[in-house]
């Protein structure tokens, strides 16, 4: 399985849990996310970008990470392209790093869409700050998560959900149907093993494993 991380410009902090999920990983970053491969001692293969975000005083040795320049004016957002980039070298396994948070509030809901869109043509997708993750939901399979109990999460509706399940969590959920803009299914927690199934729909479960640093 090829695994690439893709640093991209939200915020991210460095935990033994994000460590794990990217060790070993081939990374790639988009633009201002080179900045979180020096906080993670990575040095990515590619970095791509219109280049109008780059941190300052970088580290020789990311400073010469080959470019792929793209126009500011363009069709893509730089974390798309650095995804596609990802997807053209093979990659069946993505973990999006730095994907909430940032400037951007619209890059960062693109990259919960782009997540969940992805997920259904067969690549593998988590979504990470470090503290916060998302994991796209697929109707017609369950899926299971190792968080601790009183790991607070969401499960996000991109559309109305039909035949939802929740199970290993304080308020359980048995085959109901979600609508659209609800927030019936905003913070649960987790009590014991969390498993999620859904029969229709798009959904993303987004989950705390980490207290985050200001709380």
């Amino acid at each position: 399985m090829g695994t690439f991380t893709i640093l991209l410009g939200g915020e991210l902090f460095r935990t033994p849990r994000l460590e794990r999920q990217i060790a070993g990983s081939r990374v790639i970053a988009a633009d201002a996310g080179i900045g979180h491969a020096r906080m993670l001692g990575l040095v990515p293969e590619l970095w791509v970008g219109d280049f109008d975000s780059v941190p300052p005083n970088l580290p020789d040795e990311l400073a010469a990470v080959p470019r792929k320049v793209f126009p500011a004016e363009k069709d893509m957002t730089d974390g798309e392209l650095a995804i596609a980039e990802a997807l053209k070298r093979g990659a069946t396994n993505l973990v999006l790093a730095g994907a909430f948070g940032g400037k951007r509030a619209d890059h960062a809901f693109l990259h919960l869409a782009l997540a969940v869109r992805l997920a259904e043509t067969g690549t593998k997708v988590l979504l990470t700050s470090g503290a916060q993750e998302g994991a796209p939901i697929l109707s017609g399979k369950a899926a299971g998560f190792d968080y601790a109990d009183g790991t607070l999460f969401s499960v996000l509706g991109f559309s109305d959900l039909s035949g939802l399940t929740v199970t290993g969590a304080k308020w359980p959920l048995d085959s109901v149907e979600v609508a659209f803009g609800s927030s019936l299914t905003i913070s649960n927690e987790v009590k014991g093993r969390l498993g999620i199934a859904l029969e229709r729909g798009r959904a993303l479960l987004l989950a705390h494993p980490y207290p985050l640093p200001e709380s």
